[in-house]
């Protein structure tokens, strides 16, 4: 136990001593959230990956989880540095709080570039996907991303319908007749696609692009706000550890 100078229970230091502990334990319960929310988005779009040309949204993701798991840790570290008095376990605390926020910030920048190409990459990149290689033997893991995308958002085709007019699977032998794929279908049986009438397939305007890109738009949103908000509060965290830091340097001896 610390040896102050003067009165034991120094009012200022307890103060400092209770908010930092009220900090800590939402810094512990946000960190439980950030990386909830990164395994969410995961386990949300992970259907979804093979269709993206970049990896930078499940990277964002992965950092979210590092994140949210290193807050955690630091949590209880946290709560033994202000239970114990410890400078030294203080000190450790305010780095692993600054890392943390480097890391987030990380997060956030990368998050806000695949925000800002997010359309073009999508545009360029899902009807060349859809045309291309949908189908094929060798691509079995789009195929069904492809299907479990246009009929979780009950669309059909990157812009429209009319896009699988092109697709190379559509236009083999093994296609059977169908006009586009039986994940098209609003109830799907075999050979649904063979019938492309607006009241058996999904019409939807401005096709799968539209929903995909919105959906994505929305957890990068929802990644950014977490992490500012846990942001803001680690700087709040830091600027206490130093308070309380202080204030235990000036006391001790």
């Amino acid at each position: 136990m610390a040896h102050y100078k003067g009165q034991q229970d120094d009012w200022l230091t307890v103060y400092l001593k209770y908010l930092l502990f009220v900090f800590n334990f939402f810094f512990w319960v946000g960190g439980a959230g950030v990386m909830a929310v990164g395994v969410w988005t995961l386990v949300e779009k992970s259907g979804y990956l093979s269709i993206l040309a970049s990896s930078t949204f499940a990277t964002s993701a992965y950092i979210l989880i590092f994140a949210g798991t290193l807050v955690m840790v630091t949590g209880f570290l946290g709560f033994c540095a202000i239970i114990r008095e410890q400078k030294s376990c203080l000190s450790t605390y305010f780095c692993l709080l600054l890392v943390i926020f480097l890391v987030e910030l990380v997060a956030g920048v990368l998050a806000h570039m695949y925000y800002q190409k997010l359309s073009d990459e999508l545009k360029q990149h899902l009807n060349r996907t859809l045309t291309e290689n949908y189908g094929q033997p060798r691509a079995t893991e789009i195929t069904t991303s492809v299907d479990r995308l246009q009929q979780d958002f009950k669309c059909c085709g990157s812009n429209s319908s009319a896009d699988w007019q092109h697709s190379a699977y559509i236009l083999s032998q093994e296609a059977e007749g169908r006009r586009v794929p039986d994940s098209c279908c609003k109830t799907v049986v075999a050979r649904c696609g063979q019938r492309a009438h607006p009241s058996n397939i999904y019409k939807v305007e401005g096709g799968c692009i539209t929903k995909l890109e919105q959906f994505l738009a929305d957890h990068l949103l929802l990644m950014g706000a977490v992490g500012i908000g846990v942001a803001c509060l680690q700087i709040c965290g830091m600027v206490l550890t130093c308070c309380l830091h202080r204030r235990l340097q000036l006391h001790f001896y």
